[in-house]
């Protein structure tokens, strides 16, 4: 269960982040070191997690909903956004082509600075997993906008 835990707490930062930390505060109405306990991985703080109202009003403002997307993946669910989604990057398919060709040359540059050594350390594998989610998120965008390609014609 700690694994789960360690997972959740992950992506409830990556949430905050995406939001900017004054901006969550102000969302959930929590301080910043409460927030910061939500996502800890100090030992004290592995039984806190962020209450459910507080995830939603952070989701809402959010460009990706990363605590729904992790319990999801825990679950082995697929979830797809549908058409009406108000944070949806204008663009259209072309834009999202040239947006993953973007995102899997850095994807692509941080591996290969990352296995120059031979060894790829925790903060190498922690970029890494950055830029595959930031991937993830422009593969999102781009089936979302062949969905709509598909319903309109």
């Amino acid at each position: 269960m700690a694994s789960v835990g360690s997972y959740l707490k992950k992506h409830t930062e990556a949430l905050v982040k995406d939001v900017g930390l004054e901006a969550a505060c102000t969302l959930t109405g929590k301080s910043k070191a409460t927030l910061g306990r939500y996502y800890s991985d100090a030992e004290e703080h592995g039984d806190r997690f962020m209450p459910i109202d507080a995830v939603a009003a952070l989701e809402e403002a959010a460009r990706y909903p990363h605590v729904t997307s992790a319990l999801a993946e825990l679950r082995g669910i697929t979830m797809s956004y549908d058409s009406e989604r108000r944070n949806a990057p204008e663009g259209g398919v072309n834009a999202d082509v040239i947006a993953l060709s973007q995102r899997f040359a850095m994807l692509m540059a941080e591996y290969q600075q990352s296995i120059e050594d031979g060894i790829i350390t925790i903060n190498e594998a922690k970029r890494l997993l950055r830029e595959t989610l930031a991937l993830q998120h422009v593969l999102l965008d781009m089936k979302l906008h062949l969905e709509e390609e598909t319903n309109h014609n």
